[in-house]
């Protein structure tokens, strides 16, 4: 029961993942490319945990907390960069 649970999981946040990637592409403005790509690093930390409980790995978790502080690092810089146009003040 786990085993399917996880797999339509996957599934959902998959194609969560891919419908991000359309609106970075196509996007109208900055701040939606911007406001896809700090969704699509959570759909993929959401991926990395949904792996690790999976395979009952810890080191995916590990990465999952990685990618997750690059993304809202990353985040805070593209959006500081968008309102000042510069990232060091």
């Amino acid at each position: 029961m786990l085993n399917v649970a996880l797999i339509v999981a996957f599934a959902c946040i998959g194609t969560a993942l891919l419908l991000n990637f359309q609106r970075l592409v196509c996007g109208p403005g900055p701040a939606d490319r911007i406001l896809a790509l700090d969704t699509m690093y959570v759909n993929t930390t959401a991926l990395l945990v949904l792996l690790g409980i999976y395979l009952n790995r810890t080191v995916y978790f590990e990465a999952a907390l990685l990618i997750a502080l690059m993304g809202f690092v990353g985040t805070v810089a593209l959006c500081k960069y968008l309102l000042r146009g510069d990232i060091i003040e």
